[in-house]
């Protein structure tokens, strides 16, 4: 699927509208305390006496690559959390993504994380990427299951890339080291029959990277692990003629065969800009991840602020609509933190 290039004036203008979503978000109190309404103030309420059960904390949520969806997304939780959760302080930091941010948790260097649920299994598990680790993720419980993170291969289309076989002899970023994009690109590459050593290059980077490798033609095709639409793809439509390079349904039923937390989806006409058909390919599922050692009362306050606010959160992301509390435990790996788990008995039929 190509896309063309597009007015730069509707570039700065977009850029202009993502730096007045980033002020909002930082003065994220004031914005949430006028779009709700009176009912919320029983919820505060209620947030208030359960906050006797724990003192004072402050958190950090590891979120992903500012070119992505977890970075925005874990901006308003933290506005949300800093609202109307009391007693609790909270900072979102871009990071590695994934596989980072389940090492962040483990060695308590962040105490909530977004990851995927396929990464989150093989660290609590001991299997896949971790197999040789001396330390499982023991400490890492499921707060939430989120939306589909889709496998993205963008290609320059000067590249002449139609197929995945076609990034033989290509230079390739496969994600940033030990990503779950990287675990993902590998993953998609041997189904194909493609070993490292079949690239012209590896590029071992983040894709905010890699979009400017790619315009610096240094790089043919780059994999994205993310929700759509996904900012930085759609910013590279606008100066850069890309395509997105299909996998094949025979191909994702293999994957999923070995991995089972694959699934096939459609990237649907009209996400990006000049897409006139549906590509296929595949995903996994984003997710939420807490420490094991968070106060029972704190994370169930944090789980209830999440979809209580919900609405918030798809103001600042579209994938916030697909948070949903009926679905939030579809492609749950892990056993759920005691708070979480509370919360959903209470709301879940």
């Amino acid at each position: 699927m190509i896309f063309s290039n597009k007015n730069m004036k509707k570039h700065l203008r977009k850029m202009a509208l993502l730096l007045v979503m980033f002020v909002l978000l930082m003065s994220g109190c004031s914005i949430l305390e006028e779009a709700e309404d009176e009912g919320d103030d029983v919820i505060e309420v209620a947030a208030q006496e359960m906050h006797q059960d724990y003192e004072d904390i402050e958190i950090t949520i590891a979120t992903g690559g500012t070119g992505g969806v977890y970075f925005p997304l874990g901006g308003a939780m933290a506005t949300i959390f800093n609202t109307y959760v009391p007693g609790l302080r909270a900072t979102a930091e871009s990071t590695g993504a994934a596989i980072a941010n389940i090492d962040l948790i483990r060695t308590g260097e962040a105490k909530m994380a977004f990851t995927q649920n396929d990464i989150t299994y093989y660290a609590y598990t001991g299997t896949e990427m971790y197999s040789d680790e001396m330390d499982l993720a023991d400490n890492v419980r499921g707060l939430a299951v989120l939306y589909p993170e889709i496998i993205q291969i963008v290609s320059l289309v000067e590249s002449e890339i139609y197929e995945v076989e076609d990034l033989r002899g290509k230079r390739v970023a496969i994600g940033a080291e030990r990503s779950g994009t990287e675990a993902n690109a590998t993953h998609i590459l041997q189904m194909h029959g493609i070993e490292k050593e079949d690239l012209a290059e590896v590029h071992s980077i983040s894709f905010a990277q890699a979009v400017m490798q790619m315009r610096n033609g240094k790089i043919d095709a780059a994999f994205v692990t993310a929700g759509i639409p996904t900012s930085a793809i759609s910013e590279m439509i606008e100066y850069m003629d890309v395509s997105i390079v299909p996998i094949r349904p025979e191909i994702i039923r293999m994957l999923s065969d070995r991995y089972p937390f694959y699934v096939e989806v459609d990237i649907p006409a009209g996400t990006y800009e000049g897409q006139e058909t549906d590509v296929t390919t595949t995903a996994v599922m984003a997710m939420l991840v807490v420490s094991s050692d968070l106060p029972e009362t704190l994370v169930y306050n944090m789980t209830q602020a999440i979809f209580e606010h919900q609405e918030f959160i798809a103001e600042i992301h579209e994938r916030g609509n697909d948070i949903i509390l009926e679905a939030a435990l579809i492609g749950m790996p892990v056993d759920l933190h005691p708070g979480a788990a509370r919360f959903y008995e209470k709301h879940v039929k």
